[in-house]
């Protein structure tokens, strides 16, 4: 990944983490590596029920959703999974994805189901 594409990436979650800040959430992590499982871009908490949440952002042209591919989302839930293994958490928890095009937010949570 280049600096220009991480630094994108940076910027998609800080606004993201303002958005859901202003929701209420508490940001517990952030950019949480899972080993080999991959990476959860934001672990928050809102209400007692955790939100393990993946940003997603694009430009005009392109709908940051088409960035979520099935394999993406396999390894977010297995990342979730390690990491509530790994914390010896048991918990009320969902995964939800934050979309960024432009200057506009699209908070979609619990997309599992």
């Amino acid at each position: 990944m280049d600096n220009s594409t991480r630094e994108k990436g940076n910027q998609a979650e800080g606004i993201a983490i303002s958005y859901i800040e202003n929701l209420g959430f508490k940001v517990i992590e952030r950019n949480y590596y899972a080993r080999k499982l991959g990476e959860i871009d934001i672990i928050a908490v809102d209400k007692g029920i955790w939100h393990f949440i993946e940003v997603k952002s694009a430009n005009r042209e392109f709908e940051p959703i088409y960035n979520l591919s099935p394999t993406k989302l396999r390894r977010i839930i297995n990342s979730t999974n390690y990491y509530l293994k790994k914390k010896n958490l048991d918990v009320a928890f969902c995964i939800d994805v934050v979309l960024i095009r432009d200057s506009s937010v699209e908070f979609l949570e619990n997309i599992t189901i």
